[in-house]
Order: structure tokens, then sequence, then C-alpha cells
């Protein structure tokens, strides 16, 4: 009976140290497979310190790009610009300026002109009539000492024809009136008078003044008087 019991108890005690030796092994392997778990980790940066170092990586290369990308437009470069913008505002200031003075020039000579030439705008036809009266001054001082009244209406029939051919060349032309027919765009009836012939009714039968063109507009009406 009591050799039963010892070995009861030696069978006990080797179930123990088995069940123990079985704990520490599972203990053994638990502890093996953290520390890989945690091996893993580091080498593929999941901890918490190289989180941190990525984010001060990450911050140092944002700060780096950032220095990189402010390098086009520093200070200096901002001021060698700002330079460069005033010269050429300068520039256009000083251009502007210079053309407004020349076209205000332009504009004073422009009207100084338009006043000269409204002054003296005749001053060649009054300087072609002044040797029609240089004749007049012959012809009155000849009147004075001659008695040749032939000379004397020779001398006025030049100067006549010289006067025609002078309105000639300026485009004056005298307006054809006698026994024409009256027509109010051309002539001026200073009178009426009867006629017994029929045919001159409503034509002009005397010419008081004569009438001018100037090229083709009216330059004066003729006066004359008109048969009825």
């Amino acid at each position: 009976m009591v050799g039963r019991q010892f070995d009861n108890n030696v069978i006990y005690n080797e179930k123990v140290l088995v069940m123990m030796k079985k704990k520490k092994s599972d203990q053994e392997d638990y502890t093996n497979a953290g520390n890989n778990k945690t091996a893993d980790n580091k080498e593929h940066n999941y901890g918490p310190e190289n989180y941190g170092s990525n984010e001060s990586d990450n911050q140092s290369s944002d700060e780096q790009n950032k220095q990189e990308a402010g390098q086009g437009t520093s200070p200096d470069k901002t001021i060698h610009d700002l330079k460069i913008a005033e010269e050429k505002l300068a520039e256009m200031q000083d251009k502007y300026m210079r053309l407004s003075a020349e076209f205000d020039n332009y504009r004073k000579r422009t009207l100084r002109e338009k006043m000269d030439l409204s002054k003296y705008a005749t001053e060649n036809i009054l300087l072609n009539i002044l040797p029609l009266m240089d004749d007049f001054d012959r012809a009155l001082k000849h009147m004075e000492d001659g008695t040749d009244c032939v000379s004397m209406k020779s001398g006025i029939d030049l100067i006549y024809l010289k006067f025609s051919e002078f309105f000639k060349q300026n485009g004056v032309r005298e307006i054809e009136s006698l026994n024409t027919d009256f027509n109010v765009d051309l002539h001026e009836a200073i009178a009426k008078i009867p006629s017994e012939d029929k045919n001159k009714k409503g034509k002009v039968t005397d010419v008081i003044l004569k009438g001018y063109y100037l090229n083709d507009k009216v330059l004066r009406f003729s006066k004359v008087v008109v048969g009825e």
C-alpha cells in the first residue's frame, strides 16, 4: 500500500515538472516573438522614435525646398526688379513729355499758319494786280501832258486787255446776259420795260452791271433790265 502511494507521488511530480518546462518554453517563445515584432517595427520605421525622426526629416526637407524656392525672390532681386521698373517708368514719362511738347508746338504752328493763310490769302492776287496799277499811273500821267486822244485810248484798251487776261488766269469769266432769257440764278432784275417785240419779252434787254463766274460759281449776279 505504501509502495503504491509513493509511485503515485513520483508520477505527479514528473507531471508538474513537465508542465513547468512547457510553461517556461511557451514564455520564451512569446518573448522571442515579441522581440522579433519590435525588430520588424524598427526595420519598417513603425516605432514612435522612427516616426518622430521621419517627421523631423520631412520638416527639414520642406524648409530646404522653401529656401530653394525663395532664392528666386530674394530681397536683392526684388530691389533690382523695382529699380528696372522705375527706370522704364521714367523713360516712358520722358517720352510722353517730349511727345506732348512736340504736339503742342505742332498745334500752335498749325494755328499760326491758318491765321496767316486767312490774313494773306489774297497776297498772290494783289501782287499780280500791281503791274496793272502801274499802267494806270502811267496812263493818268500821260493824260495830264498829252493831247493825243487816240494814244490814250490805246493805252486804256491795253490795260483792259491785261485785266481780262488776269481774270481768266484766276478762273473769273463774264456771265453772258444780253438778249438771253432772264434767269434768277444768274441775273438780278433792277427794272422792267415794255417791249413791242414779242421775242424780247422775258429776255434781258440791257446790262447795267456785268456779272461774273468764279470757276463754276456765280461770283456776282448781273444787274439787268428785263423786257415785258
